[in-house]
């Protein structure tokens, strides 16, 4: 899981104003000083949010924003001079990132998180620009082996941005831009511990293991604590801590159809001092595929599971809320419904650790396909690549410590897709969703099985 001990510094939630310009109008933030029609934007939001509270939108019958450019400014006056860190959750989708009118970072995916270093005057300005999509959806690249109907236009296979809002017919056609997730501005706090990372399993004789990691400043190695059991975490020398623990006979996590979705907190104790890294749980989960090969049943901790439940599309398609505010009334619905999984498929975008968490708490498994639908993705392209290993590496070690993870699945109808259109197996097949993401997927969560696509497999992907 992502760090669990309290953030030093602050959220950057308010004070911020948007304006809209066409695009390559205002090449840096001094161009935006004569410029007039500024609105309140908050973030976390998205630029269609802004919008609608300034009514200046209309989400029954959206007008197009992939052809405008995006300005974000805040200014951070008062703060103490200092090195500090920005934190950049998510920016959607072609970023830059202003400091003090100099250029100081770009980022090409929505799905990438980042961290800038920077240092504090106490008269500071922070400009986000989110460059129009429409000329890099027009861009050229690889032929494609096929291409689909459903999603329009056939340049989103090469951007790292969401579906969502680009299927005419089956949602509103409201474009994803803006910082979607939060902007936080942090101290260095070298007491704290950092780059925490805690992965659990339940062994088959009912034992749970918990391996964890984290970096700390300190002469004396901390103590991993969890269901009543601690050790002594072990100095690598460099500011870096590994600790394993077994814990024999622990109340093991369920899906709420079976059993109590148990979970555990796990703290780190430094120098006297605890800190709760956060909570997890302990369940062995894998896919019976049956004596001939061809089933495919879930089992948990031993028992095949009847999976009942749903796809979880988003809280709100305007603004991507990623908060637990935002997501529990509508998860509490599906948990009182008795469903026992969610499906997030390859047309939504990655939901928050706190999406999660009350899943962890409901005992709602998650099936996550990676955010991969319909196209041929260019996965011989170097830097697609790379972005693909940030994003699926920073998503699985965000929520390392989920036991509700419970399927992750490389993608959605695109095998369905290539074959709908004659192509053969041997002509759709490819290394992203067969190499390169259950690669990552075994990497960061060994602990959760991976299908190649949904749907896959047989001698045609579908059944009509």
């Amino acid at each position: 899981m992502e760090d669990g001990v309290p953030a030093t510094g602050r959220m950057l939630s308010d004070g911020w104003r948007m304006v809209l310009t066409p695009a390559g109008a205002a090449s840096d933030p001094a161009a935006l000083a004569p410029l007039s029609g500024f609105v309140d934007a908050p973030v976390p939001g998205t630029v269609a949010g802004a919008l609608e509270r300034a009514g200046r939108f209309d989400r029954t019958a959206p007008e197009p924003l992939d052809h405008l450019d995006a300005w974000y400014v805040l200014d951070l006056a008062g703060e103490a001079p200092g090195e500090a860190v920005l934190h950049f959750e998510g920016l959607a989708t072609i970023a830059e990132v202003w400091w003090n009118g100099a250029r100081a970072l770009s980022s090409d995916s929505m799905f990438v998180r980042h961290d800038l270093p920077v240092t504090l005057t106490g008269d500071d300005r922070l400009a986000l620009c989110f460059r129009a999509l429409k000329p890099h959806l027009e861009k050229r690249g690889p032929r494609a082996r096929w291409r689909p109907q459903m999603i329009t236009p056939q340049g989103l296979r090469l951007v790292r941005t969401t579906l969502l809002g680009r299927m005419p017919g089956w949602c509103p056609e409201v474009h994803a831009a803006g910082p979607w997730r939060p902007v936080r501005l942090a101290r260095p706090a070298p007491a704290l511990p950092a780059d925490v990372r805690i992965a659990a399993r339940l062994e088959e004789d009912g034992t749970g293991r918990l391996d964890g990691r984290l970096t700390l400043d300190g002469a004396l190695p901390p103590a991993v604590e969890c269901a009543g059991v601690a050790v002594v975490a072990v100095s690598d020398g460099a500011g870096g801590f590994t600790a394993s623990l077994a814990i024999p006979d622990v109340a093991a996590w369920w899906p709420r159809s079976h059993g109590v979705p148990a979970l555990h907190d796990v703290h780190l104790v430094v120098d006297g001092v605890r800190h709760r890294l956060g909570r997890t749980g302990f369940r062995r989960i894998g896919i019976d595929r049956g004596a001939d090969g061809r089933d495919f049943a879930l089992s948990v901790n031993g028992t095949k599971i009847f999976c009942r439940g749903a796809v979880w599309t988003n809280a709100d398609i305007v603004d991507l809320p990623g908060s637990r505010a935002r997501y529990e009334p509508l998860l509490r619905l599906a948990a009182d419904a008795n469903m026992n999984m969610l499906r997030i498929g390859g047309t939504m975008t990655y939901e928050t650790p706190d999406f999660f968490a009350l899943c962890d708490e409901m005992g709602l498994m998650v099936w996550q396909d990676f955010q991969f639908a319909n196209f041929d993705y260019p996965a011989n392209d170097a830097a697609f690549v790379e972005n693909v290993r940030r994003e699926v590496a920073q998503f699985l070690d965000a929520v390392a410590a989920s036991p509700s993870l419970a399927v992750l699945c490389g993608g959605s109808e695109i095998d369905q897709q290539a074959a709908m259109l004659g192509l053969p197996e041997s002509a759709r097949s490819g290394p992203l969703t067969r190499e390169i993401l259950p690669a990552l997927a075994s990497a960061h969560r060994p602990d959760v099985p991976y299908v190649e696509n949904s749907p896959s497999g047989g001698v045609m992907p579908f059944s009509p």
